[in-house]
């Protein structure tokens, strides 16, 4: 007997059919919520460079590059112009003090010489005739004052004498006062006459004292005269090695214009030039060192220069100790210039990461090696092999160094094998 079939309303094809949509928006949803929305890009492992991030010592320096100098540098300038007639040393030469090394010459200097001096001699021998004048006066005066002193006592013995005939009337009345009268006018001429010595001695002596400093000034000027002569041919102020001569026979010299330089070979300093942005934090004592072969070598900073030019300053650095054997004149090193002491910290190296994030952030990459992610960090000092690391980083972990240039701003980078 057939039995009537009853048409069934959830079927698994229609319960499937149903549950479709529900379950795609429960999936939209969850990768909505948890699902990875960063931008990715596709890198080439071998093609970056991926570094360790370490807690390491670490010394903040800069690399400045400096050249040897002599210790002392004396420079040869033309005291006067001239003609250069001699040539007495070349460029090279180790002198001594007092050494010629050249011959200038300058006719109208030498006849301008020639007229000045003839005129000195004329004004000093001016000066001696008058000295000789007021000692002549001098004199004179000298000469008044004795016939003074020989009338008054000339008169004086006529005058007791005739008091005595007078009192006894062996002489008349006008014969003494004629004597009286002759005997109180020397003696009224002596007190002028002595005033007048008295003054006149004052006045030549301040008048000797003005003669005897106006020759020694003349003199002072002859000597002058003539050392500019002298100054014609250039000698070595200092012993040293004449390093450069800037001369040829013929040339002319202004006065003051360089004719040279002598550098004092006892020992050697080093200038170096640095950025400016550095300036507040270099002083006097700070350290510095330098490979020369398979040697480091010491220096400290003796003098900073505080003028800057172009952007850079200077300093002169001096070696620790002696300096290095066979070192010249001229000889450019690379010196690792400290900023600060040797401390333990976190640090990451160098790369071309830093022109593309000014130390913002940088990609991490996963434990897995699989992917890296940006990150934030804070960096704080550096050196020209890493930076120092103050948030954001730990030990251990691997960030990519090298340029960012080609990933653009994306946040994921899925790295290949």
């Amino acid at each position: 007997m057939d039995r009537p079939i009853l048409k069934k309303r959830w079927t698994l094809k229609r319960i499937g059919m149903m549950g479709i949509p529900p379950a795609f928006i429960i999936l939209v949803v969850l990768y909505l919520l948890f699902g990875d929305h960063l931008s990715k890009l596709n890198v080439e492992a071998e093609r970056i460079t991926i570094s360790t991030v370490l807690k390491a010592p670490f010394q903040e320096y800069i690399p400045v590059t400096g050249t040897i100098q002599p210790l002392q540098t004396f420079f040869l300038d033309a005291a006067e112009g001239g003609r250069i007639d001699s040539i007495f040393v070349e460029a090279g030469t180790v002198i001594s003090k007092g050494d010629r090394i050249l011959k200038l010459v300058n006719t109208n200097m030498q006849l301008d010489v020639l007229y000045r001096e003839a005129l000195l001699f004329e004004q000093i021998n001016n000066a001696r005739n008058t000295r000789l004048a007021i000692e002549q006066n001098s004199l004179t005066l000298r000469g008044q004052l004795a016939d003074v002193f020989y009338q008054i006592i000339r008169l004086q013995r006529l005058h007791d004498r005739d008091t005595l005939l007078l009192r006894k009337q062996l002489i008349s009345r006008q014969e003494f006062e004629q004597v009286r009268d002759e005997y109180e006018y020397w003696q009224s001429k002596k007190i002028i006459t002595v005033e007048n010595f008295k003054q006149d001695s004052l006045l030549r002596r301040v008048q000797l004292q003005q003669l005897d400093g106006s020759i020694k000034r003349m003199q002072s000027n002859l000597d002058m005269v003539m050392r500019s002569l002298e100054d014609l041919v250039v000698r070595a102020p200092i012993s040293g090695q004449l390093t450069s001569l800037s001369a040829e026979i013929g040339q002319s010299k202004s006065p003051g214009q360089r004719l040279g330089q002598i550098d004092v070979l006892d020992g050697f300093k080093v200038r170096a030039g640095i950025d400016e942005f550095y300036i507040s934090r270099i002083n006097p004592g700070q350290k510095g060192t330098f490979d020369l072969g398979a040697t480091s070598f010491g220096l400290s900073v003796e003098k900073v220069y505080p003028e800057v030019r172009e952007g850079r300053f200077e300093v002169d650095m001096l070696f620790d100790g002696s300096p290095p054997q066979g070192i010249r004149r001229g000889q450019t090193l690379q010196i690792r210039l400290q900023l600060g002491d040797l401390s333990d910290a976190v640090i990451v190296a160098r790369g071309a990461f830093y022109q593309k994030t000014g130390g913002q952030w940088v990609y991490v990459v996963d434990k897995s090696g699989a992917f890296a992610v940006k990150r934030n960090l804070r960096l704080g000092r550096q050196n020209p092999q890493a930076f120092e690391v103050l948030e954001g980083l730990e030990p251990g972990e691997q960030v990519i160094t090298s340029s960012y240039d080609n990933f653009g701003d994306i946040d994921k980078l899925v790295l290949k094998k």
